[in-house]
């Protein structure tokens, strides 16, 4: 059994204020808090891949932007791919991994009382589309996977998150560790408790992994992205998108791995 973890920070138990995600917004104080938080539930996570599969290898890519896990509190069986270095989609997830399961997500840009919902952006990014349909980093990564085969079988994060997947991935296993009530604000389980939960809901996604199917759609694929007032799209058309409007291009490719951040 081999599973990848893709995390992210916004969605842990406890953090919901952008100035504890962010550099330099954040204080060196609320990072490290949020950091051991994120890095917590990634160990719980793997706790439970293990009661569920003793031998599993377990690879982790630190997925927030300026860095989500403490290196040094790392579950000893996870393998780490840090933040820093250079890498981009897929970071490193192929075709030999039996599962993708995402811990500390948030919702899409746009999402009512989402807990610091974006889309790789928050200053940047209005919605993206990908043939039609509304998705954020979370599906965009699973359309990724599920163009290789692997399946996306557990969330952790927020309530809409959760919902989120669930409406790409209708028998995903999702643990709830706190429910959004506005931007920067929601109501959490306490640490321990969202431990325990991701750790019994992710040894059930383990041994549900049979009967979860990829992500997959047909290419060629067509990716819409929008930007917000104000923000410029040249970036965009040097890469070859076609304009639509002043503030949405079109990116087409026949690899999933061309629209993914």
């Amino acid at each position: 059994m081999k599973i990848y973890i893709l995390t992210d920070l916004e969605g842990a138990a406890g953090v919901s204020r952008w100035d504890q995600t962010r550099l330099p917004d954040a204080t060196v104080d609320s990072k490290a808090v949020a950091m051991t938080l994120l890095t917590h539930e990634v160990n719980a996570a793997a706790d439970g891949i293990l009661d569920a599969s003793p031998k599993a290898e377990i690879v982790v890519w630190d997925g927030h932007g300026n860095g989500g896990i403490d290196v040094l509190a790392i579950h000893p069986r996870v393998q780490l791919i840090a933040r820093g270095g250079p890498i981009g989609p897929p970071y490193f997830l192929d075709e030999s991994f039996d599962a993708l399961f995402f811990v500390g997500q948030h919702a899409m840009a746009g999402t009512e009382n989402a807990p610091l919902a974006h889309t790789y952006s928050s200053l940047t990014i209005e919605h993206f589309k990908i043939n039609g349909i509304r998705v954020g980093e979370l599906g965009a990564r699973a359309m990724m996977a599920g163009a290789m085969g692997v399946a996306t079988c557990f969330v952790a994060g927020d309530d809409k998150a959760v919902a989120e997947a669930r409406a790409l991935i209708p028998n995903v296993h999702g643990a709830v560790v706190k429910w959004g009530l506005g931007i920067e604000l929601a109501r959490h389980l306490s640490p321990l408790a969202a431990r325990e939960l991701i750790r019994k809901e992710a040894a059930a996604a383990v041994r549900d992994i049979p009967h979860i199917r990829p992500l997959a759609m047909k290419p060629p694929y067509e990716q819409e992205i929008r930007v917000k007032t104000g923000v410029p799209i040249e970036d965009y058309l040097r890469r070859g998108a076609e304009r639509r409007d002043e503030r949405t291009v079109i990116l087409r490719s026949s690899d999933m791995r061309n629209l993914v951040v």
